[in-house]
């Protein structure tokens, strides 16, 4: 999924408040973790990924959940990825056009 600059500027701002719901560490990107990420996104479409180990890997890592998890990379700062999965079944959010 594409998203524009606006678009992307509102998902920053609703994400700030959210606190990480997942967090990769020494394990690094295991099966779990990753299913632990498709039901949060399931569940909220908007979260927050906190890298604990690995920081010199964040972005290929991001990569990774994204193509598993069929979301897309809000944003990389610092240490948490922030990523989005609309759900069509529960729409919590509308984007701006």
């Amino acid at each position: 999924m594409n998203l524009n600059n606006a678009q992307r500027q509102y998902l920053r701002r609703t994400a700030h408040s959210l606190r990480p719901l997942t967090q990769i560490g020494k394990a690094g990107l295991t099966n779990s973790v990753i299913n632990a990420i498709d039901q949060a996104l399931e569940a909220h479409e908007l979260i927050k990924v906190k890298f604990l180990d690995f920081r010199e890997e964040k972005q290929a890592l991001s990569d990774e959940i994204v193509g598993a998890t069929g979301s897309t990379l809000v944003s990389l700062i610092g240490n948490i990825a922030i990523l989005y999965r609309p759900n069509p079944e529960l729409k919590r959010l509308v984007l701006p056009t």
